[in-house]
């Protein structure tokens, strides 16, 4: 494309680009024409490339940073169940908590369930605890309650167990417990001992959106993504996430145009004993790469083989992998390197990492692994000489900000010194494999990237215990890298994306404060104000808010969670009279309250004299009844 003889869909000008690019490095003004950057430079240069259909925006003075991608995220289930999710992540006291779940429970209707599923630590809250089963029956003695914890356990109350149907005749699941009373009948309380299957299965029992609420929640899902500043991500399978009956949602946004993140996903065996017969079918339906720039086919993992998880529960202790696994492992992995396909493998702890470099060296021998974009995923322990035997085969590692949320019980278990780097991050970057970071969301931490870069940078947990020395931390460029450019050899994209550089994705973010110059306490608070993927406004805030050009329809169904409170950190509920108005404009009732307008959540949720709280009428004559 000859910049001199086209014209600019989009001029970006007034701002301080960060480009990422050591030749050019930071820049005013970008010109984007055709998804693409069309040129990067200085204001003069770039608005002689403006005609008369150009769009111009001022940033004036703001910081503008490649778009986010995350290394590792559930998007698609995520996206399946989003809107019936009560997120925790960002909350930071439990009263706070507990009154969101209070409201929830008094409009949810049966026989819905209302859902806590991950992406929260109990350390997080100022309390450091998580309710008790009193305390949730005490809000919901009707309504089923579901509250998943990481991957350590989960908290049912009595309505939920009622609907679950677990007796005391009902056997434990193999690596997890159902814990009883003092009487011999469930309490409500499973474990995860390490096997996080009973948690799954369990949270699989409660009702599912039909297909259209599906595709809302998904687009909400990575509305909410767009307003942290993520514009890409890889998708790395997960548990009750079959293919292809699971994508069918996933594939109809990418077929209608509407997918608002970059997606390359990753196929994950779901049967023990199966894997083989698994990747043996999918090698020849489907096609590595397959797809376009917003969604493409990744490759095999994060689960190879059920005999190579090593669950990353650190209140217990470390799993050993069964005697059967290297052949297990060595059948799936001939099969992928036969075909070409890279892979990515679920890995916490060295012992595992080391046994499966075990395999992929004898793999290598036959069929060379060389070029073939393959690594480990998560990687808390793991050694020096791992590392080195990674870089030798070519592979590389994907870091996630796990230890952010489970950092304490890491501590608890193996002391303050083993903690200080977990993983090495510092050290990897040293020895020249590639790295990239991620959240592993949505259940076991938090889908927002801030608190990533934060953990990053500052080695702290969301707690805020401090678990690295500075030796182990990242400075601010090198941590932005890891969710950028780095990514892009994961997914086999290097030099489409990542940088704001001439003839890369235009793909980019403004966010509402200057990361490199901000406290570094602000860092995990960051939002968009501004998000662009392909030329496209994405997401809109504040001063752009006009320019989006994405609406999502209201969250469906009406009692979802994310009417009210939106996603990450409750973001919704501090809302001034521009989001006012559009509340009322996704309410989709007959009618507002004198009281409280659309808001008719809030008066639900109020202390009142009445078992049905949307009978009560109120003392100012509140009509939220009616609704």
């Amino acid at each position: 494309m000859n910049a001199q003889l086209t014209k600019a869909d989009l001029i970006l000008h007034g701002g301080r680009f960060t480009t990422l690019d050591r030749s050019r490095p930071e820049v005013d003004a970008v010109a984007i024409a055709d998804g693409k950057f069309l040129a990067v430079g200085g204001a003069s240069e770039i608005m002689l490339l403006a005609g008369p259909h150009t769009r111009i925006v001022d940033l004036k003075g703001r910081r503008a940073l490649p778009g986010l991608i995350d290394n590792h995220l559930h998007i698609i289930r995520g996206g399946l169940n989003f809107n019936m999710e009560l997120r925790w992540d960002g909350v930071r006291s439990l009263a706070d908590a507990m009154a969101m779940l209070k409201r929830q429970v008094a409009i949810t209707p049966s026989p819905q369930w209302v859902r806590v599923v991950g992406g929260f630590s109990e350390h997080q809250f100022v309390e450091k605890r998580l309710p008790t089963i009193e305390e949730l029956n005490a809000i919901a003695p009707d309504t089923p309650v579901f509250l998943l914890h990481l991957y350590d356990r989960a908290i049912l109350n009595a309505a939920a167990l009622r609907v679950v149907g677990y007796t005391r005749d009902t056997p434990a699941p193999p690596g997890g417990e159902i814990v009883l009373d003092g009487a011999g009948n469930p309490s409500g309380l499973l474990l995860a001992k390490p096997n996080a299957a009973i948690l799954y299965a369990t949270l699989a029992k409660g009702p599912k959106l039909p297909f259209d609420y599906q595709l809302n929640s998904t687009r909400h899902f990575m509305r909410d993504l767009n307003r942290l500043g993520v514009t890409g991500a890889i998708d790395a399978g997960g548990g009750f996430q079959n293919y292809p009956d699971d994508y069918a949602v996933i594939e109809k946004l990418a077929a209608d145009g509407q997918l608002t993140i970059r997606l390359a996903y990753n196929l994950f065996t779901q049967k023990p004993k199966q894997e083989k017969d698994d990747f043996l079918n999918w090698t020849r339906t489907s096609t590595y790469k397959q797809g376009d720039d917003y969604f493409r086919h990744n490759g095999a993992g994060e689960m190879l083989v059920f005999s190579a998880a090593d669950f990353e529960d650190f209140r217990q202790p470390r799993p050993d992998m069964p005697s059967q696994m290297e052949g297990e492992l060595e059948q799936v992995v001939r099969i992928l390197a036969e075909n070409r396909w890279p892979w990515r493998m679920h890995a916490t702890y060295d012992e595992t990492i080391s046994r499966a470099l075990d395999v992929f060296e004898k793999v290598n021998r036959d069929i060379p692994l060389q070029g073939l974009n393959w690594f480990f995923d998560h990687a808390e322990t793991i050694s020096e000489r791992s590392i080195d035997r990674i870089a030798a085969l070519g592979g590389g590692i994907a870091v996630q900000h796990r230890m952010a949320y489970q950092g304490e019980y890491f501590v608890e278990r193996y002391g303050p010194a083993a903690a200080q780097a977990t993983p090495p991050v510092a050290r990897i970057l040293e020895k020249g494999v590639k790295t990239s970071a991620g959240t592993d969301a949505t259940r076991v931490a938090s889908y927002n990237p801030w608190v990533s870069l934060a953990w990053l940078t500052t080695g702290k947990t969301v707690g805020g215990l401090g678990l690295y020395p500075r030796r182990n931390c990242l400075d601010r460029e090198t941590a932005l890298r890891m969710w950028t450019e780095n990514v892009c050899w994961f997914s086999n994209e290097e030099g489409k994306k990542g940088r704001i550089q001439v003839g890369q994705l235009a793909d980019l973010i403004v966010p509402d404060r200057d990361y490199f110059s901000c406290p570094e306490d602000d860092i995990a608070d960051t939002t968009s104000l501004l998000t662009i993927v392909g030329g496209r406004v994405v997401y809109g805030s504040g001063e752009f808010s006009s320019l989006d050009d994405v609406k999502v329809p209201a969250a469906m169904p009406e009692w979802s969670p994310v009417r009210v409170y939106g996603g990450y950190g409750a973001w919704a509920q501090q809302r001034g009279p521009a989001q006012q108005v559009a509340v009322q404009a996704s309410c989709a009732c007959r009618h507002d309250c004198g009281v409280h307008g659309h808001d008719h959540a809030t008066a639900w949720s109020k202390q009142m004299p009445a078992s049905d709280l949307k009978s009560f009428w109120g003392a100012l004559g509140c009509s939220c009844w009616a609704v």
